[in-house]
């Protein structure tokens, strides 16, 4: 295969996989943060308090943006 349409196959699948991580930190939002207290709250969401939730989104926000 011709080396710039391996690149160019990458940067698709960089760019779905970009999608996906969005779409799930906005769930995540939604319902373990934002929802933390709700019934639709993740278990392992509900024993952290607002700031260990918020500290963690910022640790996978890090992460994702490396």
């Amino acid at each position: 295969a011709y080396c710039v349409d391996i690149l160019t196959q990458i940067a698709a699948a960089r760019s779905a996989l970009d999608a996906i991580g969005v779409e799930l930190l906005t769930e995540h939002l939604e319902t373990c943060v934002v929802g933390h207290e709700g019934e639709e709250a993740h278990e392992c969401a509900k024993p952290l308090s607002k700031e260990e939730l918020v500290e963690e989104v910022r640790t996978v926000v890090r992460r994702f943006l490396k």
